[in-house]
């Protein structure tokens, strides 16, 4: 089934999406809902987790009771993109909490200004 049928990608969602190469990737929808849910949007940013990585201020494991993917993963916040809303497949049965959702804004914000401060639990976490 893909977004533009009867789901509609929603902030904080985990879907499983075409990445453009040549595999499918889990990913966190990161825009807003009015431009997820707006019919004129044919886009939504995404933040795709990765399968190998190392924990540091752009960069965050999940465990696989937090996400739903058979394995730890990896969301890494400094590959943001512009997904085109008919990449995505399906939506995954699990949806980010409110916090890991600031947690990833601030290391989005991190990955464009290293300047930026990172939140309190984050404060440990390594360079990349």
């Amino acid at each position: 089934m893909t977004a533009g049928s009867v789901l509609k990608p929603k902030r904080g969602d985990i879907w499983r999406a075409d990445l453009g190469d040549g595999r499918k990737h889990a990913a966190v929808i990161v825009s807003l809902d009015s431009r997820n849910f707006s019919e004129r949007a044919d886009s939504v940013l995404v933040v795709p987790f990765g399968s190998y990585g190392v924990e540091g201020p752009t960069v965050l494991r999940m465990e696989p009771g937090e996400t739903g993917l058979p394995e730890p993963s990896f969301l890494k916040a400094h590959f943001i993109q512009l997904l085109a809303k008919n990449k995505l497949i399906d939506r995954l049965p699990r949806v980010l909490s409110n916090a890991r959702m600031r947690e990833l804004v601030a290391m989005i914000r991190r990955a464009v200004d290293p300047d930026a401060p990172l939140p309190p639990e984050r404060q440990g976490a390594s360079r990349y």
